[in-house]
């Protein structure tokens, strides 16, 4: 059974080597924002900075939980933070567990803060971690260890069913979610690593008193295609066979970001697939507050802070054209601003009740 530092490693070198985005589709593609001639704005005026857990961020951006507890993960974390840091955007940690379990693995995490601090920083627990008994005290030394303005709990049934040795246990986890929002002051975000989540979900998240949902939708990095490869590498035929059976599983990005947002009042991240301006500016009008993104992100870490820099800027720039195109000041505008919504994405929201009619008669500017 590989170590949890032999299976971070793991997935650093396969997400960076290895074919590990899914087939599915975000949905993004069937979501169309309406160009405005005559926008009545100018390019300069276009303001995409955002308040998020208490933190002004100068753009809707998070770098998505991506790692720590190795050395490679610390010098990671240290390109990424320095970078979060100096433009303005947020950054979550990877899975805390092993620096939990090993003390001496915390400066793989407390890298981020030291290196952000005055961003948005977001500490990581697994639900697989509260089924076998963690609670309030290991949450609290997750959000102390980075000094957290939020704490994600990432949800991964899939990715544990593929990978070898993984936890399967979720019996019970939504009660050892509300004992969590009950005795800690951070704000909670449930995170999805890849499959999305539902509207059923999100209610039931939004009453264990969770503050937001990172949907975490079915387009971008599968992790049971990531586990597929490991699977291999370590010979377990049957997890191979089984993650190769359901890379493609999940809600799309885009309909997921519908339906969390439509069915509750909580603030929703978009992430699963995001990789340019235009996709962040179509999930935020489709509800999203902010976005996450991960794969690009380390792949640009690899390279170094320069390039981490350049896909910031790059970001950035497509996204306030794209405002300025649509006519939107800001971001809460973006949020309102009318879109048309096509094909399979419109035909799944209707099969499930949602209207994709009604965001195109929005009023916008």
């Amino acid at each position: 059974m590989p170590t949890i530092e032999e299976r971070k490693n793991r997935h650093i070198r396969v997400s960076l080597e290895e074919a590990v985005e899914s087939g599915a589709s975000t949905g993004l593609e069937e979501v169309h924002l309406i160009h405005r001639a005559l926008p009545e704005i100018d390019l300069e005026e276009v303001d995409t900075s955002i308040r998020l857990f208490g933190r002004r961020l100068e753009a809707p951006i998070i770098i998505s939980a991506l790692t720590g507890g190795t050395e490679e993960g610390k010098r990671i974390n240290e390109v990424l933070a320095t970078a979060a840091e100096e433009y303005g955007i947020g950054i979550g940690v990877g899975s805390q567990r092993i620096a939990l379990e090993d003390p001496s693995r915390e400066p793989t995490f407390t890298i981020v803060r030291e290196r952000a601090p005055n961003t948005l920083v977001i500490a990581n627990l697994g639900c697989p971690q509260l089924s076998l008994g963690w609670g309030v005290e290991e949450a609290r030394r997750c959000i102390e260890m980075v000094e957290a303005d939020a704490l994600a709990i990432h949800m991964n049934p899939l990715q544990e069913a593929v990978q070898v040795g993984g936890e399967t246990r979720y019996r019970g986890i939504l009660s050892r979610i509300r004992e969590l929002t009950e005795a800690l002051e951070t704000p909670i975000i449930m995170k999805e690593t890849g499959c999305g989540v539902s509207a059923e979900d999100a209610r039931r998240i939004e009453e264990a008193g969770a503050e937001a949902i990172d949907v975490g939708g079915a387009g971008g990095t599968s992790w049971a295609i990531v586990e597929h490869h490991i699977a291999r590498e370590v010979g377990d035929k049957e997890r191979e066979a089984l993650g190769k059976a359901l890379g493609d599983w999940g809600i799309p990005t885009a309909i997921s970001i519908v339906e969390v947002s439509q069915s509750t009042g909580l603030r929703v991240i978009a992430s699963g697939g995001i990789r340019t301006g235009l996709d962040i500016a179509k999930a935020i009008a489709l509800g999203a507050d902010a976005v996450g993104i991960a794969r690009p992100f380390l792949h640009r870490a690899v390279e170094g802070l320069d390039s981490v820099r350049s896909y910031i800027l790059e970001l950035v720039r497509e996204l306030r054209t794209v405002m300025f195109l649509v006519g939107a000041r800001d971001v809460e505008e973006l949020r309102r601003t009318p879109i048309v919504i096509t094909g399979k994405t419109a035909e799944w929201l209707r099969m499930r009740g949602f209207n994709p009619e009604s965001y195109a008669r929005r009023g916008g500017r």
